[in-house]
């Protein structure tokens, strides 16, 4: 079971008063370890919040602490370039997204840099290109010329120039960190190269620096691929929205301008600048990039749109209810963001193992290079070689990356199916779950009462004179249940058409009351029936029959007693019934929890395809089901939208909320979102989850394989530094693809 500050708690964002700092060398979990290491030391660091994908370090730290953190991070070998200065209060966050170029001005800034970078890695390939040609040469004329001493030492010339452009920062890295008494990929590889090209071995020892740096060029791209997967969303909200000026114009201004409340207008074809609720017009909207959602919805008047959404039909005018910083969109990029930031259990395994194994094989090195001329007939330089060798296999650069990778191709996944997976924990932890506790209300039904029957009681009425007195009662009343009646009565069209209504009065807890035609009339429950002696065994039998099924009756009457029931109730949507079926079959125990009485609660989870459920539950009585299903079960999830939700969301080992109809409170205190409130993104979930892990497997095995194969080849003399580098390119090649296949998955068709 998880642990969590308070029973609502939030999802820790990057702190107040923290000072966010760009690292353009901090592309992988090696860099991100070195600087941790060196931070450490730092005195008065209160956090630290790390950001792969933004190449980005948050420190929170009084100000005086701040450049003895930036002086650690430089001694490491890095080069932090300040993005923000401290900053607090509520909107910190927003802001901080803001600064990774999500919105407004500093998207221009976010464009710049990847336009650095993107230069940036062009020079590096045309370096890189060069040093590899240089290292060919070398090798050639060492093969053909070796015996010229001219072209021996143009060879050893072309083979030192390679190794310079291609290991510049290699050995910048790997010399600091010696110095500092810690083994990592860099110092392995400076150690290797070095010693190889000493002991004579200059044409190898440069075309293994320039093809390491190759393969170091080629997994920081296929990195970057999946931590900036979730940063393809940025593109989907447009960067100037249509809005109605003062004077009832229309101009294009920037995004990151328009206020709340403002009136902005979308053509058929384009997509939705920000979040609002329609105010003009009808259409359907494609609301797969939020939601996930395959098919589009309708949208009219009072409906909301979000940012990023697709606007196909007709033309729509919304009033703008999030700004720029603010919208569904931004906070999904920066919620992924926040994941890609944690450190899923694998991840911290699998660096804890590296910090252990890459120390302990370069201990096996030296010992192969001091014992092997001792206990064999090896020379010293056939001994330091193999030794050379063993440090190029040792490199763990496909273990090390094979997790983050994995993890944030997952989330990645996730995102764009409308799963909001808060951190590689949740995602890792979701395929051990053996119970879920359901919420009724907009989880398993849709939250919103319908009409499902009506009948009328008095023989000699006619129904469609019935149906148009209940329409004209319903339609003047604000409560649900009323305006479930007449939106089930008939069409808009029809309900403008109802009969007028005079000396209408609304009956607090009882229903309506008005004259129709010249005659009294009341639409209200059982209670007013009796209170005006229109009850009888009958209809008290009729009424309990629909109350066994769920449903909420209504009904209408006159001076001469009642003419007609209605019952309306909350409707299961469509997609619950498959998604307790696809759980069960997952073999997770889906178990109904809700405030409603117990009779309602036996009959929607029994439609639903549950065996168990709970009614008449308090907040705190949600919560104390939870630890219970926990005791009995193990790890137990709940899925909610409410606020009385929000106690047992936290308390589970994984919470769910629905993002389309949940409050905020508990969407803040759950572990995965599921933006359409689709019940099917749970098994989905599961299944994610537990393909995740078995790619997670294969990597680790994957890398951890080819490396014991090449050590013993190594050993007895088979392996050469060439097999070595493309065995750790090969290795760590294969665990990024694998990676990246979880972003092309369809969840939907897994059954991992």
């Amino acid at each position: 079971m998880k642990e969590k500050p308070s029973a609502i708690a939030a999802k820790p964002t990057v702190p107040a008063g923290a000072t966010v700092f760009r690292i353009p060398a901090m592309d992988c979990a090696v860099e991100e370890s070195d600087i941790r290491r060196a931070l450490d030391k730092v005195v008065g660091i209160k956090s630290l919040n790390f950001q792969l994908g933004a190449r980005t370090v948050a420190i929170n730290a009084p100000a005086e602490v701040i450049p003895l953190a930036v002086k650690a991070i430089q001694s490491a070998g890095y080069e932090p370039v300040p993005v923000s200065a401290p900053r607090s209060g509520a909107g910190q966050a927003a802001a901080h997204t803001a600064e990774d170029g999500h919105h407004g001005h500093d998207h221009a800034g976010h464009d710049h840099d990847h336009g650095h970078a993107h230069v940036e890695q062009s020079s590096s390939v045309i370096r890189l290109g060069a040093a590899l040609a240089l290292a060919i040469g070398a090798e050639t004329l060492h093969f053909f010329a070796s015996d010229v001493p001219a072209m021996k030492y143009v060879g050893l010339g072309m083979a030192a120039i390679a190794i310079w452009l291609s290991g510049v920062e290699t050995y910048s890295k790997g010399i600091k960190a010696l110095s500092r008494g810690r083994l990592n990929i860099n110092a392995l590889m400076s150690v290797a190269v070095t010693g190889a090209f000493v002991i004579g071995q200059w044409p190898e020892a440069a075309m293994v620096m320039a093809l390491y740096a190759i393969a170091e060029l080629i997994e920081a791209r296929a990195a970057d691929r999946a931590r900036n997967a979730i940063k393809g969303l940025v593109a989907l909200a447009p960067e100037g929205a249509d809005v109605q000026q003062a004077d009832r114009s229309w101009k294009t201004v920037p995004s990151a301008g328009v206020v709340l409340d403002a009136i902005v207008r979308i053509r058929p074809g384009e997509r939705v600048p920000l979040d609002g609720v329609v105010t003009e017009g009808r259409s359907a909207v494609n609301q797969a990039p939020v939601t996930g959602e395959s098919l589009p919805v309708d949208r009219s008047v009072g409906d909301t749109v979000y940012a990023g959404t697709i606007n196909e039909t007709g033309e729509l005018q919304f009033r703008v209810t999030g700004i720029a910083s603010n919208t569904t969109l931004a906070r999904i990029i920066h919620a992924v963001e926040e994941a890609q930031g944690t450190r899923a259990p694998t991840q911290r395994f699998v660096d804890r193992f590296a910090a252990i194994y890459t120390p302990s094989v370069f201990v096996l090195a030296l010992a192969v290079a001091l014992l092997m001329p001792w206990l064999t007939d090896a020379t010293w330089l056939e001994a330091i070689y193999k030794a050379l060798v063993l440090l190029v296999v040792a490199c763990p650069c496909a273990l090390v990356i094979s997790t983050p990778v994995t993890i944030v191709s997952a989330l990645a996944a996730g995102a764009r199916r409308g799963i909001l997976i808060k951190g590689g924990t949740y995602l890792e932890e979701a395929r051990n779950l053996k119970a879920i506790a359901l919420d009724k209300t907009g989880t398993i039904t849709e939250g919103k009462p319908k009409l499902v029957d009506w009948m009328v009681l008095r023989p000699d009425a006619d129904k469609e004179r019935v149906g148009r007195i209940a329409t004209s009662l319903a339609e003047r009343s604000d409560h649900p249940v009323s305006k479930a009646i007449a939106q089930g009565l008939g069409s808009p069209a029809a309900r403008a058409e109802a009969d007028t209504v005079e000396g209408f009065i609304a009956l607090p807890g009882r229903g309506t009351q008005g004259t129709v035609g010249g005659r009294d009339h009341v639409l209200g429950n059982h209670r007013l029936m009796q209170e005006r002696d229109h009850s009888n065994a009958e209809i008290a039998a009729q009424l309990a029959a629909h109350e066994q099924q769920g449903r909420t009756v209504t009904l209408l009457a006159d001076d001469r007693g009642v003419i007609a029931l209605f019952a309306v109730a909350d409707t299961i949507k469509e997609s619950s019934r498959q998604a307790i079926a696809e759980l069960k079959a997952l073999g997770v125990t889906p178990v109904m929890l809700t405030g409603d009485n117990t009779a309602t609660a036996r009959t929607i989870a029994a439609e639903a395809g549950i065996d168990e459920s709970q009614g008449n539950l308090l907040p705190e009585d949600k919560l104390a089901e939870i630890k219970a299903l926990q005791k009995r079960f193990g790890a137990t999830a709940m899925t909610g939208d409410g606020i009385n939700d929000a106690p047992a969301l936290a308390q589970a080992d994984i919470g769910f909320a629905m993002g389309a109809m949940g409050t905020d409170i508990a969407m803040e205190a759950a572990d995965v979102v599921v933006m359409n409130d689709d019940l099917r993104r749970i098994p989905e979930t599961i299944r994610l989850s537990r393909k995740t892990h078995a790619v997670l497997v294969q990597n680790i095995s994957l890398a951890l394989g080819i490396k014991a194969v090449f050590m013993v080849l190594a050993l007895v003399g088979t392996a050469t530094m060439w097999m070595a580098v493309f065995a750790d390119m090969g290795a760590t090649l294969l665990v990024v693809a694998n990676g990246l296949r979880l972003m092309r998955a369809r969840t939907t068709a897994d059954r991992a």
